[in-house]
C-alpha cells in the first residue's frame, strides 16, 4: 500500500493538478476543500491513515497557518508541505516556525513536489522510528508506535487497547517475529502501570535447573553457586508487568509454582522460609498453539486457563501484506541513519517483489533483509538485486507453530502456474507471449467480442499488478465488487464451457 497524501486547497483546479502529480509520484490521495475539513478529517475517531499533508496557506475560513496551529495543538506528527502563490520570505519563516516540513510556490513542478514529499515522508519515518526506540527503552511504548495499516490488525489492536485499560492476564499467540513483545510493551505502556517496571523473561532461554531461581528468586546459600541473595523477576516486576515470552517452554515443575504465584499473589524464593507478596500483571506469549501443548501433556491445563483469560493472536506478515511498504520505509530510514547511507528509497519493482513474499520469519526477517540491502547496496535506490537472498529460498518448517511449511516465493507469478487465485476465484493467467499486447482479431480474422477482450484485460491487469486486487480495481477504474463480480462471471463461463465440451464429447 502506497503512502496516502491529504491535499487541502480551496481551488478545485489546483487540487486536481496536485492530485495528478501526487498520483504520478506513486502515492494515494485524499482531497478536501478547506482548512476546517482537513482538521475534521485528521482528528476524526475513524480517520484514515494520512502520511503527509499538502496544504494551501491562503484559504477562506481556517487558513493554512490556522491548520498548522490546530495540528500542533492536537499533537499530530503528520509532515506538512505548504504551498502558496505568494512566496515571500515572511510566509516561509512563519510556516516553518508553525511546524511545516517544506514550502513550495504555486504552480509547483512535479519534480519539486516529489522531492518535497519524499523528504517529508523519510523524515517522518525516521522520527517515528527514533521515537519508537526511545519509548521502548523508557518503557513508554504505546499502540501509536506500532506500524500497521492492515484491516486484519485493526481487530487485534482494538482488543489489545481494551486489555490495556485493565489488569486482565493476556496471552499473545503468533509466529516468531510478528511482534508479540511489541504488543506486550504497548499494553503495558498504555495502561495504569506504565510508570512501573516492565520485566521480560524468555522462558525458552533459561536452563531447567535455574527457572525457579530466576523467576522467584533464591536466598544466599540455597544451592551450590548461590553466593548472594537474588530477588527474582516477580519481585523485580512488582507493581508493573511481567512478560513471560515463550511460556510454553516452561518445565512442568516450574509451572506448578507459577500457578500458585498467580493464584495466591505471592512467591517463595528457593531456600526462603516465608512467601513474599507481589502485585504483578502477567502478559505471556508463545509461538506455539498452547492448547496443543496442553493436549500433548507438556503444559498444565489449570495454568493454561489462568493465562488464557484474554487471548490475542497476532497475524503473520503474509496475512497483512499492506503493512510491508510502511515497515520497509521505517526500517530504511533507521538503517540509513545508523549506517550513514544516503539511499533515496526503494524502487517500485523491488517493493512489489517484497510485498509478494511470504516472509516466514515475519517482521524480524523483513527488518534484517532491509538492513542487509542498505549495507550492501551500491546505488542510491534499493532494487530487486539488493534482495538476492529472498529469491526462491525455502522457509523453515512451521508445523510446530501456526501453519504448514511455507515457501518464500512471489505469491503471484503469471507465467508458471496453471491457475492463479484472486480471493479464491480461479483466474487463468495470460501467456507470456501476449503480455502487454491485446489482439483485436480472432485467428479467423473476425473481431473478438467485447466480453472476451474485457476478460483478457482483467487477467492481464491481475498479472501485471501481481494479484493486488485493490490496485487492479483502481487502475481499471472500477469498484472492487465489480471486479470480483466480473471474475465470478468469467469463472462461471469457463466452467459452463468446459461442461458443454464434455457433453458434446
Amino acid at each position: 500500500m502506497a503512502a496516502t497524501i491529504l491535499i487541502a486547497d480551496d481551488d478545485a483546479v489546483q487540487r486536481r493538478l496536485v492530485e495528478n502529480m501526487v498520483q504520478k509520484c506513486g502515492y494515494e490521495t485524499v482531497m478536501v476543500d478547506s482548512g476546517d475539513a482537513a482538521i475534521a478529517l485528521l482528528t476524526a475517531p475513524d480517520a484514515p491513515a494520512i502520511d503527509a499533508l499538502v496544504l494551501d496557506l491562503v484559504m477562506p475560513g481556517l487558513d493554512g497557518m490556522g491548520v498548522l496551529v490546530k495540528i500542533r495543538e492536537a499533537g499530530l506528527s503528520i509532515p506538512v508541505v505548504v504551498q502558496t502563490a505568494h512566496g515571500g520570505i515572511d510566509n516561509v519563516v512563519s510556516a516553518m516556525r508553525a511546524g511545516a516540513q517544506d514550502f513550495v510556490v504555486k504552480p509547483v513542478g512535479m519534480e519539486r513536489l516529489q522531492v518535497s514529499l519524499h523528504n517529508a515522508l523519510t523524515t517522518s519515518a525516521l522520527k517515528g522510528e527514533l521515537q519508537r526506540i526511545r519509548h521502548s527503552r523508557e518503557g513508554r511504548l504505546t499502540f501509536a508506535d506500532i506500524v500497521t495499516r492492515s484491516e486484519v490488525m485493526a481487530g487485534v489492536m482494538r482488543t489489545a487497547k481494551k486489555a490495556a485499560a485493565s489488569t486482565i492476564p493476556v496471552l499473545i499467540e503468533g509466529e516468531s517475529g510478528v511482534g508479540k513483545e511489541l504488543f506486550a510493551r504497548a499494553i503495558h505502556g498504555s495502561g495504569e502501570r506504565k510508570s512501573k517496571p516492565f520485566v521480560a523473561v524468555n522462558c525458552g532461554a533459561i536452563p531447567d535447573n535455574l527457572v525457579e531461581s530466576i523467576l522467584f528468586g533464591h536466598e544466599k546459600g540455597a544451592f551450590t553457586g548461590a553466593t548472594e541473595r537474588h530477588a527474582g523477576k516477580f519481585v523485580e516486576a512488582s507493581g508493573g508487568t511481567l512478560f513471560l515470552d515463550e511460556v510454553s517452554e516452561l518445565p512442568l515443575s516450574a509451572q506448578v509454582k507459577l500457578l500458585r504465584a498467580l493464584q495466591e499473589g505471592t512467591v517463595e524464593a528457593v531456600g526462603a522460609r516465608k512467601p513474599v507478596k507481589v502485585d504483578v500483571r502477567i502478559i505471556s506469549a508463545t509461538n506455539r498453539k498452547l492448547l496443543d501443548r496442553v493436549k500433548g501433556g507438556h503444559f498444565r491445563e489449570d495454568l493454561f486457563y489462568r493465562l488464557h483469560v484474554l487471548p490475542l493472536t497476532v497475524p503473520p506478515l503474509r496475512m497483512r501484506r499492506e503493512d510491508i511498504p510502511h515497515l520497509v520505509r521505517h526500517f530504511l530510514a533507521r538503517f540509513c541513519a545508523e549506517e550513514s547511507r544516503h539511499i533515496t528509497g526503494v524502487s517500485g519493482e523491488a517493493m512489489a517483489h517484497l510485498s509478494q513474499l511470504d516472509w516466514p520469519g515475519n517482521i524480524r526477517q523483513l527488518e534484517n533483509a532491509v538492513y542487509r540491502a542498505v549495507v550492501m547496496s551500491e546505488g542510491d535506490q534499493l532494487t530487486p538485486a539488493d534482495f538476492p537472498q529472498m529469491a526462491g529460498v525455502p522457509s523453515p518448517s512451521m508445523s510446530a507453530t501456526f501453519g504448514e511449511p511455507l515457501i518464500v516465493e512471489p505469491a503471484f507469478r503469471a507465467a508458471t502456474p496453471d491457475v492463479v487465485s484472486g480471493n479464491d476465484i480461479p483466474i487463468a493467467p495470460l501467456p507470456a507471449s501476449v503480455s502487454g499486447m491485446l489482439s483485436v482479431l480472432t485467428n479467423g480474422g473476425e473481431v473478438r467480442s467485447l466480453e472476451e477482450m474485457e476478460s483478457e484485460i482483467i487477467r492481464f491487469a491481475i498479472s501485471h499488478y501481481r494479484g493486488q486486487m485493490s490496485e487492479v480495481a483502481r487502475r481499471l477504474k472500477i469498484g472492487r465488487s465489480t471486479l470480483y463480480r466480473k471474475l465470478d462471471e468469467d469463472a462461471a463461463d469457463s466452467a459452463s464451457g468446459g461442461t458443454d465440451q464434455a457433453d458434446n464429447a
